[in-house]
């Protein structure tokens, strides 16, 4: 019997319900499956066939244990999905100025890197900026991200004037790399889309909207996800940026907004995306095809 280890995180020791879906479609292939956090020292990865990254979360929080876990499956290539040498290099948001010299439009970004002294009011100014979000380099689910805005209109949960956003940009970078951009109106307007692929086709598309004041997606903000048809050109535009990719993929997510029919990369996300499979019918079975299609 073929086995799968999925690795979580010890917020969800038995999964998250998303994933849940995905193991039980294993589960019915006649595979013997088994959740396991990704830090935890007791876990034997080797005598799995396959260890499939899912709800790793709360990984930036211990980032070079992560990189070093990774860095673990590099001896036993085939093991880990998706493979160690693509989610290194995807860990760091870095990847996007990467992708931008690919050829690919990515939402306008500038890398601050640790210990640099930044004047966030000049970056604003010169690329004539009036709102932004600044974030970690190195995070997920919005965490420890703010939106930048001197308009009143603007006042909302993790919103700040320029004066205090530059200095808690200046205490974020002593100790981390941090990328600024443009607020995005179209997140608000329209909502964010994902376009999710599975064995390297396209499987699904979900939008992401905040809740009422927020500019945040996420479910922890009250953010909503819905599932949703994309417009003509939108998925080969998405399946562009994942030709970027030197590696297989199992799964992958390309998160962006579309402005004038062009769509603005903002995540490339191969690392432990939620995938929103309870979207999207047949697309655990999708997952699951796609990884028993992998051979021994």
């Amino acid at each position: 019997m073929p086995s799968a280890a999925i690795a979580t995180c010890d917020q969800f020791p038995s999964l998250y319900e998303d994933d849940r879906l995905f193991a039980d479609a294993l589960v019915r292939r006649g595979w013997e499956v088994a959740p396991r956090v990704w830090d935890d020292p007791a876990v034997d990865w080797g005598r799995f066939d396959r260890v499939v990254i899912r709800s790793t979360w709360w990984y930036y929080e211990n980032p070079e244990a992560y990189r070093a876990w990774l860095e673990t499956f590099r001896a036993a290539p085939g093991r880990l999905w998706n493979p160690p040498e693509a989610v290194l290099a995807n860990v760091h948001k870095g990847y996007l100025l990467d992708l931008e010299r690919d050829g690919i439009p990515i939402v306008p970004t500038v890398l601050a890197r640790a210990g640099e002294k930044v004047a966030l009011g000049e970056i604003l100014a010169r690329r004539g900026w009036t709102r932004a979000v600044v974030k970690p380099a190195i995070s997920a689910g919005a965490a420890n991200t703010w939106k930048v805005s001197d308009d009143p209109v603007d006042a909302g949960p993790a919103c700040f004037n320029v004066e205090r956003s530059g200095r808690m940009l200046a205490d974020a970078l002593a100790d981390r790399d941090m990328l600024i951009q443009p607020y995005l109106p179209e997140i608000a307007e329209g909502g964010e889309w994902s376009l999710v692929f599975l064995g390297g086709a396209f499987s699904h598309a979900l939008t992401k909207a905040p809740a009422e004041g927020d500019f945040r997606v996420q479910f922890r903000y009250g953010g909503m996800v819905r599932p949703a048809e994309p417009p003509a050109g939108l998925v080969e535009q998405a399946a562009r940026v994942l030709a970027c990719v030197a590696s297989p993929l199992l799964f992958a997510r390309v998160d962006g907004v579309l402005r004038d029919g062009r769509f603005l990369l903002m995540e490339l996300e191969i690392n432990e995306p939620y995938l929103g499979l309870a979207h999207a019918p047949g697309a655990a079975d999708r997952l699951a095809d796609a990884l028993v299609a992998l051979g021994g």
